[in-house]
């Protein structure tokens, strides 16, 4: 079971989704402690699944995916086992970064990125359409990023009375 977390425990992880390339003495001075217990409370984090993991937020249009994607897509027969095998195919796609289950007129949505309007059409044709019988796809193009936060807004949670 997962502790409640504390005023240090918050800050170690806003600091930690702002910079992942801060090291446990540049946390500790920003918090006002020494590295050995950044160090232990960061492993402690991890260890319960509070920190997934770290990556490199990279542009898109720098590396050849001048184009992002939200497919919605509606699968024509809701069995488990068609719904698994979706699943199981879609998230091999390298295009995908991103699949949601979603409740709604569309079962899932997914973050496509391509590098154009014909790659989109290969992947439509030549992966998403060979899944599973879909029902129906609908896809918008990004025009423009306005914003993009892999960070989520964390604050301390005080108890009443306290």
């Amino acid at each position: 079971m997962n502790e409640v977390l504390d005023e240090t425990d918050i800050r170690i992880l806003q600091l930690l989704q702002q910079n992942a390339r801060l090291t446990n003495k540049e946390i500790g001075e920003k918090l006002n402690k020494t590295a050995t217990p950044i160090y232990e409370r960061i492993k402690r984090l991890q260890e319960q699944g509070y920190i997934k993991g770290y990556i490199a937020v990279l542009d898109h249009k720098k590396i050849g995916f001048g184009m992002m994607a939200f497919t919605q897509v509606h699968i024509r027969n809701h069995s488990h086992e068609n719904l698994s095998h979706f699943v199981d195919d879609i998230i091999k796609f390298d295009e995908v970064l991103e699949c949601y289950q979603m409740s709604g007129e569309y079962d899932y949505l997914l973050k496509v990125a391509i590098k154009d309007l014909e790659a989109y059409h290969d992947f439509l044709m030549n992966k998403l359409f060979k899944v599973v019988p879909l029902g129906s796809v609908q896809t918008t193009f990004v025009l423009k990023e306005a914003k993009r936060d892999a960070g989520f807004p964390l604050t301390l949670n005080k108890k009443k009375g306290k």
